[in-house]
């Protein structure tokens, strides 16, 4: 049976499935046969399951005892980051210290889509331990951007965002802790939601900065995206960071928005087309009966550096662990010091190793009041900058990215221009606040059609808002991205 996977959405899927038109085994034998073709030259997966067509079996089961009481994710294929554990399966982070590590359990959010249903295709490639926004620093290959495969997909969940714009998963998972959902979503011309902090329990997600992770969906639509967000979030006693259980909207409002656009905006630089973009997605916005307002947030402009003492401070302190004496690799020394030296020299690339060393001096005794705790007291501003706008906005606007995809090896040598990608996406994980990506169009690239994002930053709890505002957009623009 013929599957138009290019236009299929988890909306239309769920009917399809309910109705059996076709069996979940079908649908996720058309992915595979889709990755099968086209991944040898994405290389969006590290790892496609053995137990992928089992799994559609189980879904199978649940249709033919639930009917069309099914949960909309019952039989939807996934591609699951590869610092998601699963049971029994490798989660290497993208890593050579992690190479052959098996999960021992799942991850909560792996628990919950499972209980629906959901099949897990495979494991999605990655910068190694999320240190990235083009997912170059894997250990085990680049993935490229399926819009361009000379150009990268984003990072550091590049893997899971090609697979969805191959249309080599209906939907994924990835992390984000600056962007790392957002910028490939924006990158790869899908939707990417980073939920408010604690909303996703992080428990089973291998913590690079555990103040600023938070696993996201990648979908074809907001709508998808919300159904997804639905299904993983709510409290889980195993996470000490997620929130309470309550609604995902504060309170209801009307249908016309405030939307504010932050004055720092004109101090980046941004590519002249991605900016008429943006312009352009201001006046579909302000058509469809919004307001749009300059909002000022003084401190806002200092999240990038901000960033990038916190989450190498926290990463040097969470990859502590991986010594070659409790996990993965390990390489012999004359003593235990040189046990640690050999087997995290072997087992980090570079990236990694840069943002230890980092953290670690910002840690370390002479610097710690310096720039450290300079840059916690600093965070509590930009928070306190975004809870003040959010009396008089709704949403704020900016693009997910300031570039479109950017050309692989454009910026590995050059880690300070690779870092301004995140200079929109960054500030929402600094104040905890959920943030959606959502395709605005294309700009031409020598030959090229490149998609660009728009993203939405709301209020703490504010997830739902934010979709609203995203299937909304959809409907006016109706762009199609999937390649």
């Amino acid at each position: 049976m013929s599957i138009d996977l290019k236009k299929l959405t988890i909306t239309e899927a769920h009917t399809r499935l309910a109705q059996k038109d076709w069996s979940a085994l079908e649908l996720t034998d058309a992915y595979l046969s889709v990755i099968e073709e086209r991944d040898p030259a994405i290389h969006s997966y590290l790892e496609v399951f053995d137990d992928a067509r089992e799994n559609a079996r189980r879904a199978d089961a649940l249709i033919r005892e639930k009917g069309k009481d099914i949960h909309p994710l019952t039989g939807i294929p996934f591609s699951i980051k590869d610092n998601i554990l699963i049971k029994g399966h490798v989660a290497s982070c993208g890593s050579k210290i992690l190479e052959k590590y098996r999960a021992a359990y799942d991850a909560t959010a792996v628990v919950r889509l499972r209980d629906e249903g959901a099949v897990f295709l495979g494991r999605g490639n990655m910068d190694e331990f999320a240190m990235g926004s083009s997912t170059e620093r894997s250990a085990f290959g680049t993935t490229k951007n399926p819009h361009d495969i000379s150009r990268a997909p984003g990072g550091s969940s590049g893997g899971p965002a090609a697979a969805v714009a191959m249309g080599g998963a209906l939907a994924a998972l990835g992390s984000d802790t600056g962007g790392s959902v957002r910028q490939p979503a924006s990158f790869c011309g899908i939707v990417g939601l980073k939920p408010t902090y604690g909303s996703v329990s992080r428990f089973g997600l291998v913590a690079m900065a555990s103040s600023l992770d938070q696993i996201g969906p990648f979908a074809k639509t907001a709508a998808d995206a919300r159904i997804i967000f639905e299904a993983i979030s709510g409290h889980d006693p195993m996470d000490s960071t997620s929130l309470p259980n309550r609604s995902g909207q504060k309170a209801e409002r009307s249908e016309k928005l405030t939307i504010g656009i932050p004055s720092f905006m004109d101090e980046v630089k941004v590519d002249d087309d991605v900016l008429k973009n943006f312009e352009e997605s201001i006046a579909i916005l302000k058509k469809m009966g919004h307001t749009i307002t300059t909002v000022v947030l003084p401190n806002v402009q200092y999240s990038l550096p901000v960033y990038y003492i916190i989450m190498p401070a926290e990463a040097s302190t969470n990859l502590a662990r991986f010594d070659g004496v409790r996990y993965g690799l390990h390489k012999e020394g004359e003593n235990l010091f040189e046990d640690y030296t050999k087997t995290r020299g072997a087992g980090f690339g570079a990236e990694v190793r840069r943002r230890i060393l980092l953290g670690t001096y910002v840690l370390s005794a002479g610097y710690y009041d310096a720039y450290y705790t300079q840059a916690t007291m600093l965070r509590r501003q930009i928070t306190a900058d975004f809870e003040n706008v959010f009396t008089d906005v709704d949403a704020i606007l900016t693009p997910t990215s300031p570039t479109p995809a950017f050309a692989l090896g454009e910026r590995t040598d050059d880690p300070l221009r690779m870092y301004s990608s995140d200079v929109f996406t960054v500030p929402a994980n600094i104040g905890g606040l959920p943030a959606l990506s959502i395709p605005s169009g294309f700009v031409k690239r020598g030959t090229a059609s490149l998609p660009v994002g728009l993203q939405f930053t709301g209020a703490h709890l504010d997830d739902s808002l934010l979709l609203d505002i995203g299937e909304a957009f959809e409907r006016e623009t109706e762009y199609s991205f999937i390649v």
